[in-house]
């Protein structure tokens, strides 16, 4: 890597996940997911996620004190480097509430607006990934690469749903549409997990409706430095109507089949 700031900005990404990965996966009760009381549950969760959070913006401020952050449990600031840190401490609450794998700490870094660092964490898969604007992605070290372009059909294709009734129930009838249209379709539980595993090529797409920046940020940077595309309703970025990655070839025509059965909206 040639940029030394970039070369600074991985490494502090790394060891800030690093970090807050294994905060996540220490600190969990072990009973989490059965505890006695409906709020006791969540309220755990939450602290967990908080202090993630904390702990993030706590390294990486005293590294980098004028640099901005964006944060899904509340960290704002504009700061007066160039640089903002985009963070997500716990990417998939559900699954870290019930116990299950799939769940990640995810960390962009952006200069003057643009993703120029991506990280993601998942601690119970023992997976880093990462990614420097034009350097390519990788997994645990190794180089990554999506699928090479399959039919539709032979596509395997992951979602997700809200947790509002009325916004689940169309996004099931959109995935109803498309399920006879491909090989079948996964729901993982982290948005940024999902499109790590198009990057690694696990998955030929991703589609989800109503996702946040924090929620991406790294993911759409680790997968397009794979080779996957990225992006939303058609001539349009990924944004909270929709958000769309797969493998060239498959895109497309995913893409114009969400814009066809609504996905991109409620």
């Amino acid at each position: 890597m040639t940029d030394p700031l970039l070369s600074e900005l991985l490494d502090l990404a790394l060891e800030a996940a690093r970090r807050a990965g294994a905060l996540l996966r220490d600190g969990r009760p072990a009973d989490l997911g059965v505890a006695a009381t409906k709020s006791s549950p969540i309220d755990v969760v939450t602290e967990m996620d908080i202090a993630a959070e904390k702990l993030i913006t706590g390294y990486l401020s005293e590294r980098r004190p004028d640099d901005g952050f964006l944060g899904e449990e509340g960290a704002s600031s504009a700061g007066s480097s160039g640089i903002r840190w985009v963070i997500d401490p716990l990417d998939g609450t559900v699954n870290y509430l019930y116990g299950l794998p799939t769940w990640s700490v995810s960390i962009a870094a952006e200069r003057d607006g643009e993703r120029v660092v991506g990280v993601v964490e998942a601690p119970m898969r023992g997976e880093t990934y990462h990614a420097v604007l034009g350097g390519g992605a990788y997994g645990n070290g190794d180089p990554l690469r999506c699928r090479p372009a399959a039919p539709l059909d032979q596509a395997l294709v992951s979602t997700g749903f809200n947790y509002v009734t009325e916004v689940r129930t169309h996004q099931a009838a959109v995935a109803q549409r498309l399920i006879p249209l491909l090989r079948d379709i996964r729901r993982g539980g982290s948005a940024a997990v999902d499109l790590c595993d198009v990057a690694a090529g696990r998955l030929d797409g991703y589609y989800e409706r109503g996702l946040h920046p924090w929620d991406v940020a790294a993911g759409d940077l680790i997968a397009r430095e794979a080779g996957a595309l990225t992006g939303g309703r058609p001539g349009r970025p990924g944004d909270g109507d929709l958000t769309v990655a797969a493998s060239p070839g498959v895109f497309e025509p995913l893409q114009s089949l969400l814009e066809e059965f609504g996905a991109w909206h409620d």
